[in-house]
């Protein structure tokens, strides 16, 4: 059953979100690549491998690295303007990895660790949506016939060698580990080969909108697993998870057409992918 859920949960996950995000436009696909269809298979599959004060860990440590997620997002969201989608890539994860390393030294509780991740992400955001121009239209393109397996092979290849390393590496790094761009960098590196600098940052502004509901679920997982167990801990995160952003977008007020506001309040009537 594990095995299975290494194989074929958080692939099937990222091809949904794709076919999604395909029919609902750029920010929309930013939006639901940021639900935790990568992280959430990683966590769960650790818990059911290592036990509940494992996974709990393991979820704080992942809260802590959308930190670095947040500025994966703000890297690439710039590089990108400038450069092609590989070196913004490069760049992009780069600027994560050692993000990464620095937070790899610190142990903070759920709680700890939340208010600075909100942060994090409410300054990503701003810096994404500052360059955010509705001006200029995506250029339409096809994907070619390898980009959903792709995808779905990258994403398994990351949850087998993530959750089969949880024992050597521990919960601090599987769990840092586990929001690594990987469904993100997919779909923007797509998107800026195929479509352009603009709808790259329209994605990469959905993807910061959607961080919000990814550390709510990061957050409750942590913090529920050692009293409900895995089942209610797990369903109560997901709920977390859609809620969060959806009823952010509904409090937004409306703006002018000129900003990239009014765009993102749309997301709120699209209901929301690491």
């Amino acid at each position: 059953m594990v095995l299975l859920l290494k194989f074929l949960l958080a692939p099937l996950l990222v091809v949904a979100s794709t076919l999604a995000g395909r029919r609902w436009g750029p920010r929309v696909a930013g939006l639901l690549v940021t639900f935790p269809i990568v992280a959430g298979p990683i966590l769960l599959i650790t818990c059911l491998d290592h036990g509940t004060a494992f996974g709990a860990r393991a979820a704080s440590a992942s809260l802590l690295g959308l930190i670095t997620l947040a500025l994966f997002a703000v890297v690439y969201a710039y590089a990108g303007r400038r450069y092609g989608w590989f070196p913004a890539l490069a760049v992009a994860w780069l600027a994560n990895l050692a993000g990464d390393a620095l937070l790899a030294q610190l142990t903070l509780s759920a709680w700890a660790a939340f208010p600075l991740v909100a942060v994090a992400i409410w300054l990503a955001y701003r810096a994404v949506t500052a360059i955010d121009r509705p001006e200029t239209a995506p250029r339409p393109a096809a994907p070619p016939w390898w980009d959903l397996p792709a995808r779905a092979v990258t994403t398994a290849a990351l949850v087998v060698t993530v959750t089969s390393a949880a024992d050597a590496l521990g919960p601090t790094i599987t769990g840092i580990l586990a929001p690594f761009p990987i469904a993100t960098s997919v779909v923007t590196a797509f998107v800026r080969a195929q479509q352009g600098p603009a709808a790259t940052i329209r994605t990469l502004t959905g993807v910061t909108r959607g961080l919000t509901g990814f550390a709510v679920f990061c957050f409750l997982v942590a913090v529920l697993l050692g009293p409900l167990g895995t089942a209610p801990a797990f369903g109560l995160a997901l709920l977390g998870a859609v809620a969060t952003p959806l009823l952010l977008g509904a409090r937004r007020p409306g703006r002018p057409p000129t900003a990239p506001a009014p765009s993102d309040a749309a997301l709120s009537t699209n209901p929301g992918d690491r």
